[in-house]
């Protein structure tokens, strides 16, 4: 059995692995193991890609989110209310990504990812697509 000293640090290097894993590919990978991915904190410096933990999302699973900008937290920059620094990491039961707002080149779909949106599947057709299928319907066509 271990001991709290042993699990700490069991839970460190597998909080070092997780830094291994990119969430734009291997976010179903991501999703299933949520719960051991650290805690938002605020006053810390994030980099592009870090992953963490906050809050619960629709299912009460721990709620994901990627960095997108460096910066050093703040109690004002709450992730679900910075799109201009976080985005938040889902999944649908299917494992599907759930679509959400690229800001820009650095997190656009490519072709042949396949995203949810409003509970349907749709694959980019194109890459560097920011748009989402309702708003620009050329770029994504429906999944098989």
């Amino acid at each position: 059995m271990f001991d709290t000293k042993e699990a700490l640090e069991l839970r460190k290097a597998i909080q070092y692995f997780l830094e291994t894993l990119d969430a734009d590919t291997q976010a179903d990978k991501i999703m299933e193991i949520a719960s051991v991915y650290p805690e938002y904190e605020v006053g810390k410096l994030y980099k592009p890609k870090d992953v963490f933990g906050y809050g619960l999302n629709g299912v009460d699973d721990v709620q994901l989110y990627q960095v997108l900008q460096e910066h050093t937290s703040a109690a004002e920059w709450a992730p679900d209310s910075t799109p201009s620094l976080y985005k938040a990491i889902g999944v649908t039961a299917e494992g599907y990504p759930e679509w959400v707002q690229p800001l820009g080149a650095s997190d656009a779909y490519n072709k042949g990812d396949k995203v949810s949106y409003n509970c349907v599947i749709y694959e980019s057709v194109i890459d560097g697509n920011t748009w989402s299928p309702e708003s620009y319907p050329q770029g994504w066509r429906l999944a098989e």
